[in-house]
């Protein structure tokens, strides 16, 4: 007797079960709406598809919290083998929407703020130059932050993110917690905000690069493409664009076809690699930092040039001088 896959025996099963689950509904059909992304379960994978086309799936204060949710969701559903994170529209995300923290604060929808680090009212005081800054405050928002992407590092069950279009800045945080990423070749990724006002606060891209390399890429805040990414090692695989969403399914229904407990050994047994280099320790001192950027005389006074003029006129402001559009 064999599985549903029609490949292996039915011991092998797993806790893949017949007929309607009690706790997540009809197998392949387990559907959940959130404010930035969408849930579904198809078969045994687990989409997470953030879902700001508009906005360039940019991250708002309920990006975080709302992932961590999905992904505990998938950890904790029997028949779920595999996490794939995706974006809609023409980018997987391009960091922080700076413009809904500016006027709407940092609290998840819902949630009393008031007298918190998630208080916008205090974390605007604890901005203004004029007045003492307690880098402690800073640090406990962005480390809330860093522990919904880290979700989906410490998640049983392997993640996998998908990218295409652009993946920068805060996108970054998300896609390198994932333990596989796969590019289309003409992604563009990187941290353009260590030129100024930003340090990667998850501190992941000497783990996953090595140090020559993201040090070539956060000393100049350049972009590599989804190809380069493959070549460096960043992502495990890249595909023409009109090619990702089949190597992408390839490679997800290859993981999906081992039973869970083993898909969690092996991930248990290689995430011990990275705690033993320090990955929690790099994260720690990497939220120092960015609070720290958002806080020089150069900080302060991109922060004066978006608030004047925009925010997208003091990002073209600070990257003109970098060619990125004539770097392609």
């Amino acid at each position: 007797m064999t599985d549903d896959a029609g490949s292996r025996p039915a011991a092998w099963r797993d806790g893949w079960t017949e007929g309607p689950d009690p706790l997540f509904g009809e197998p392949g059909q387990r559907t959940g709406n959130y404010r930035t992304l969408t849930y579904e379960v198809t078969g045994r994978i687990a989409r997470i598809t953030f879902d700001r086309p508009e906005r360039g799936n940019a991250i708002t204060a309920d990006t975080p919290f709302e992932l961590a949710d999905a992904v505990e969701r998938a950890d904790l559903d029997p028949g779920v083998h595999v996490i794939l994170v995706s974006g809609r529209g023409k980018g997987f995300c391009g960091g922080y929407d700076l413009s809904i923290f500016a006027e709407q604060g940092a609290a998840p929808e819902g949630q009393d703020r008031a007298g918190t680090v998630l208080d916008a009212a205090a974390q605007a005081r604890n901005h203004d130059p004029s007045r003492q800054w307690d880098p402690m405050a800073d640090y406990a928002l962005m480390s809330r932050f860093n522990r919904g992407y880290a979700s989906l590092l410490h998640a049983n069950k392997p993640t996998v993110a998908k990218l295409h279009g652009f993946c920068v800045a805060g996108g970054t945080d998300i896609a390198l917690h994932c333990d596989l990423i796969v590019a289309a070749d003409d992604t563009r990724i990187g941290y353009p905000p260590t030129r100024v006002w930003g340090v990667p606060a998850t501190g992941l891209w000497a783990h996953r690069l090595g140090d020559q390399r993201a040090k070539r890429l956060l000393f100049t805040g350049d972009l590599i493409t989804g190809r380069q990414a493959a070549e460096w090692g960043l992502a495990v695989e890249s595909a023409p664009a009109d090619r990702l969403d089949d190597v992408t399914e390839e490679l997800v229904a290859r993981i999906a076809l081992l039973p869970v407990n083993q898909l969690m050994m092996v991930k248990l047994a290689l995430n011990s690699a990275l705690t033993t280099q320090g990955i929690h320790n790099s994260a720690m001192i990497s939220t120092v930092f960015d609070g720290i950027s958002r806080h020089t005389r150069e900080g302060y006074a991109f922060q004066e040039r978006a608030r004047s003029e925009g925010f997208r006129a003091a990002v073209r402001e600070r990257d003109e001088p970098f060619g990125d559009q004539k770097r392609g």
